[in-house]
């Protein structure tokens, strides 16, 4: 999901190539006001779609719009290149997907303190109130939803789990994998990271960061050292796809219950075609429009958007358990991020 034919330059680079362009255009008069988007990678299909709908919506609105995205998620370095040349260009607002939450910080402040709104979406900051407002989805419900539709499905079966988190720290990683813990009825993220506390239940965590080559590797590794794992929690799901492959070479596919977080077109595919056995649906398109039509609010009536929004989460399966409300995968695929 994450191969791409073609070479790309880095996203500081990119940046630096829309600059001339916009300020070319300021030159002859444009006046459209300039919005900022900053996602964690500009390959992710989550933040392709993101995207997608900033520009829809910008463009609706007379607004020009500049994207930017870090190299992979954790890159902070890229992302604060980002802001400073999104503040030369002279964007009245930002939104951004943070890569990591505390180290953007001062680079946001910068922002604010030069009057200009910034909008986190999908993941808040830490602290969340470091910007001006937060459009996201529900990531611990995600992680409930999931949790405790594994939980059903497994039954009285006992669970050997394995989670394959984003990486350490990160607050959207954290709560989708608390939310899990949670919704299967086992201690929750904080008190289980360090491997000598977490319950026996969990057999296997790692980083895989988001990525499907690194979830097939995550998986591999813990199928080495477990081999009876019944259940996988992914953070994603390239990192669900990644893990479906690990177990398909071993032989192991059909045993093993795979949830995740995401509910893209692919990935409620997978659900039917059984690759998944449940994801929690989000809707990155309707983070991007209010986020750019608090954007434009702002522009036109120094308004600032404040607090948090949610923007909606839903379980989706195949096969619906009594007790954990579901959308079958077949309604899904007519949401799948805003897309139909």
């Amino acid at each position: 999901m994450r191969t791409l034919a073609l070479p790309r330059l880095s996203p500081p680079r990119l940046v630096a190539l829309a600059l001339p362009l916009l300020l070319a255009c300021s030159a002859k008069g444009d006046d459209k006001p300039v919005i900022g988007l900053i996602t964690k990678t500009e390959s992710n299909p989550f933040f392709v779609k993101m995207k997608e709908g900033a520009e829809q919506a910008a463009a609706a609105q007379g607004a020009t719009l500049i994207a930017a995205a870090g190299r992979s998620d954790g890159d902070n370095a890229g992302q604060v290149t980002a802001i400073e040349n999104l503040m030369a260009a002279g964007a009245r607002a930002i939104l951004i997907s943070a890569s990591d939450s505390k180290a953007i910080v001062p680079a946001i402040k910068k922002a604010r303190d030069a009057g200009i709104l910034v909008i986190a979406l999908d993941s808040p900051t830490d602290p969340v109130d470091a910007t001006d407002a937060l459009f996201a989805t529900d990531n611990y419900k995600a992680g409930q939803l999931i949790g405790q539709y594994a939980k059903a499905r497994l039954g009285a079966t006992p669970a050997r789990i394995a989670t394959l988190d984003l990486i350490p720290g990160h607050p959207t990683g954290a709560q989708r994998h608390n939310g899990f813990l949670s919704g299967f009825g086992l201690p929750s993220y904080e008190k289980t990271r360090n491997e000598l506390a977490q319950p026996p239940e969990v057999v296997c965590m790692s980083d895989a960061m988001g990525d499907q080559a690194k979830g097939q590797t995550a998986m591999e590794n813990c199928l080495q050292a477990h081999p009876d794992i019944n259940v996988v929690y992914t953070v994603n799901e390239p990192s669900a796809a990644g893990a479906f492959t690990a177990l398909k070479n071993a032989g192991k596919e059909k045993g093993v219950l795979i949830v995740s977080v995401d509910g893209s077109c692919r990935g409620v595919q997978n659900v039917v075609d059984g690759a998944l056995t449940a994801t929690a649906q989000q809707y990155p398109l309707r983070m991007a429009e209010l986020g750019v039509e608090a954007a434009m609010a702002f522009i036109k009536t120094a308004k600032k958007a404040s607090g948090y929004v949610d923007t909606g989460v839903q379980l989706i399966a195949k096969d619906s358990v009594a007790g954990v409300p579901s959308l079958s995968a077949d309604k899904a695929l007519g949401l799948c991020w805003g897309d139909k």
